[in-house]
């Protein structure tokens, strides 16, 4: 309780501050990529250099949007039922905060429940020298879009735009936080075989969250009575979720819960973005695992 009400608290000092910052000192680039300066600095991603991962870490990468606090509540209920640790109130990124969180990472109990939306190739090496397992997590590029639009229009912490179509040509070319969409997908699909890579997709999670929690936690060799799982897949509805959001998040939790469908892209994609989308999903992701994963004519397609 003392860890959420710390959490809540940070964030009650962040938001007053980002709202008296003009829109150009809210971020910042680094590595040829845009990131919030309130949460994220370049000192942080420096002491992130000698972090030191450990084998039973349990890692969570998806491009933001995609579904990463959804996952993570569920990797927090699997790892709480089989090892009865409390988990904190929520999962930071890896990039987030102050230089000084890995010394608190280093005393934290395993398994450690990590969390990134950095792209495969800027993940640190620690974790594949360690052979960590990483879970990815994709969605359909035309919900992300959509859902990053109103992220980025509620989140103080980020600048506001006064139109969907002036957003979605940042999205398209990739000049949103943690860049591009696509490039992240092509990256993730170069290694979408490799051992100890797992990729679930927002849409399957939705289709059957007890499935997913099930494939989940084979992944991981979390030993989860049938029982347990159904709770967890309950518990990890994005009702369920979201009606907790106040009071697990704060005055986050409205901006990273809005709606949490399949299909909302429909009602702000134009026909000509529809098609624009259509075409850098050929250039990028045709004819690929993850392409074919990500049922793009199913999802995509009106």
């Amino acid at each position: 309780m003392g860890d959420k009400r710390k959490f809540i608290e940070e964030l009650r000092k962040v938001f007053p501050k980002a709202k008296d910052m003009p829109d150009d000192q809210l971020l910042f680039t680094y590595n040829g990529l845009l990131y919030p300066s309130t949460i994220c600095s370049p000192a942080t991603f420096q002491a992130l250099k000698s972090f030191e991962a450990r084998e039973d870490d349990i890692l969570m990468a998806a491009y933001p949007k995609c579904g990463s606090n959804w996952t993570l509540q569920l990797l927090g209920d699997m790892v709480k039922a089989v090892y009865n640790k409390d988990m904190p109130a929520m999962i930071p990124m890896l990039e987030f905060g102050a230089p000084e969180k890995y010394q608190k990472l280093k005393e934290e109990s395993s398994p450690r429940i990590l969390s990134t939306h950095f792209p495969y190739d800027d993940i640190p090496k620690t974790f594949f020298d360690k052979k960590v397992k990483i879970l990815a997590v994709f969605r359909n590029p035309k919900d992300t879009a959509v859902s990053f639009f109103h992220f980025y229009n509620n989140n103080p912490m980020l600048p506001n735009y006064s139109s969907w179509d002036t957003f979605f040509q940042d999205f398209i070319t990739g000049k949103v936080v943690w860049g591009s969409y696509f490039d992240h997908a092509i990256e993730w699909n170069k290694h979408i075989d490799d051992e100890g890579i797992l990729i679930v997709t927002f849409e399957e999670m939705k289709q059957d969250l007890e499935a997913a929690v099930r494939k989940i936690s084979d992944f991981y060799v979390l030993s989860l009575t049938e029982e347990q799982i159904k709770q967890i897949a309950e518990r990890g509805t994005f009702k369920s979720m979201k009606k907790k959001a106040k009071e697990t998040r704060g005055d986050f939790g409205n901006i990273i819960f809005r709606k949490g469908d399949v299909g909302d892209w429909k009602n702000y994609f134009s026909d000509t973005q529809s098609q624009e989308i259509d075409a850098k999903f050929e250039q990028c992701l045709a004819g690929t695992k993850l392409g074919e994963m990500l049922n793009y004519d199913v999802y995509c397609k009106i």
